[in-house]
């Protein structure tokens, strides 16, 4: 039975194993093969089999063994052979999930809780499951091993980059009370850009020019949203605007950014050892790239006390900077902005914070996902200035809601505000001028 079944299946490999896998949903007897596959990994995982080990012809030994005296066609065995070769030689049942560059994020909350993003919406994916917690963490010491990275019960939380640049987090009991819990933000190798963006309808032409002649003018732009809302995008969209001829310092806590320039100095925090030593933040970076000569630094996300120093930096002839941050709109991305540099322990009145703010910002850009899952550049604002004490937006484009259609998809149109920016006058001082058909002399 055994040779006979490694025959027959190595013909319908050709067809099979060179095609996308099988769609589990066609099965009628889909609780057989997911009790034979849990049958079959269980035994190799007692077995401890080394992964270097298992052949493919021992898998499929190992397979013919368990499957000897069902009744299951080729294209069944195909299936299963793929969940177990995936289990040995890939990354376990979420294997495929990671191949697919439609998928941008995986979360694993149980061995029977797998969700992807897919087009900018949570949906649950039935055909992916794990045996047990353990096989969950399996998989997770999987993917992490060959970072140098451990997760256990005494380190029961981990943060890393994968080898492809997609960002992993993965959290344990007893900080998880549900069981271990994954999610895996894909890291998409062709990277959006703005006419990407145009196509999508996240944003429209006026709002692109506007936002290309930011970067040129070398106006300082605070990219604010929530999460999953393209910040990183977007801040990558922008940054690819900056000349050539500029040396560029980015700082990320994971590299996510990909510029084309060639003058660009790429810097990645770091964490601290098992000692407790040995890490390097977002704020030690930026202080550093102050002494590497930038023309401009791009930081992938400020979150604290490295707010202030990004202030000073941008106030100190380090024109031209971007970085993004977690808020709800521009007003609170600015009240944040002021908490955060608060928390550096620097004895500053509020106010002269807040007049720190609006001489070092410029522009801030909202980009959001809506409930739709389309993503909007909804709001983009110059800081206008200080009245009663308060730093002032004026809204220069914004995307106006106006309910849902009966596809439950948000309704909106974008709107140019009435005004001029006051930051035209430093575009055209710049020799940018190719605005006048959105601004008027």
């Amino acid at each position: 039975m055994g040779k006979k079944f490694v025959e027959e299946f190595d013909v319908s490999l050709k067809s099979e194993m060179n095609s996308p896998m099988t769609d589990y949903e066609t099965f009628s007897n889909k609780e057989l093969l997911d009790e034979l596959r849990n049958k079959i990994i269980q035994g190799l995982i007692d077995k401890h089999l080394k992964d270097s080990a298992m052949t493919s012809l021992a898998i499929r030994e190992e397979v013919d063994d368990v499957l000897e005296g069902y009744d299951l066609s080729i294209v069944e065995r195909s299936y299963l052979y793929n969940l177990i070769d995936n289990e040995v030689n890939g990354n376990g049942p979420i294997t495929e999930l990671l191949e697919d560059k439609d998928i941008t994020e995986i979360m694993v909350n149980g061995k029977d809780e797998v969700y992807i993003e897919l087009d900018g919406k949570l949906v649950k994916d039935e055909s992916v499951s794990f045996i047990n917690e353990e096989h969950i963490v399996r998989t997770i010491q999987r993917l992490i091993q060959p970072l140098g990275r451990t997760i256990d019960t005494t380190n029961p939380m981990v943060d890393a980059r994968l080898q492809d640049g997609s960002r992993l987090n993965a959290v344990l009991p007893p900080l998880s009370l549900k069981g271990p819990v994954l999610t895996i933000r894909k890291f998409k190798k062709e990277l959006a850009n703005i006419d990407d963006f145009l196509r999508n309808g996240a944003l429209t032409p006026y709002m692109a020019r506007f936002l290309e002649a930011c970067v040129k003018a070398k106006l300082n732009i605070l990219i604010c949203g929530g999460t999953g809302a393209g910040k990183t995008t977007l801040l990558n969209i922008l940054s690819s605007f900056i000349g050539k001829d500029e040396r560029i310092v980015t700082i990320e806590d994971a590299a996510e950014l990909k510029l084309e320039q060639d003058h660009v100095i790429s810097l990645e925090t770091r964490n601290a050892n098992y000692e407790g030593e040995g890490e390097v933040t977002v704020r030690d970076l930026v202080i550093n790239s102050l002494r590497m000569r930038p023309d401009r630094i791009v930081v992938g996300e400020v979150r604290g006390k490295e707010a202030f120093d990004m202030l000073q930096a941008m106030n100190t002839g380090h024109e031209g900077s971007l970085t993004t941050m977690h808020a709800n709109s521009p007003h609170d991305a600015l009240n944040r902005l002021e908490t955060m540099v608060l928390m550096a322990g620097m004895e500053i009145p509020v106010r002269a914070i807040r007049e720190y703010i609006h001489e070092a910002i410029d522009i801030v850009v909202q980009i959001e996902r809506l409930t739709d899952g389309h993503r909007r550049v909804t709001s983009i604002c110059e800081v206008s200035g200080i009245e009663d004490g308060m730093v002032t937006l004026h809204e220069i484009f914004a995307f106006h809601k106006q309910g849902l259609t009966e596809n439950l998809e948000v309704k909106g149109e974008f709107v140019l505000e009435p005004g001029v920016p006051n930051v035209y006058e430093k575009m055209k001082a710049m020799g940018i001028e190719d605005l006048t058909d959105i601004f008027g002399e």
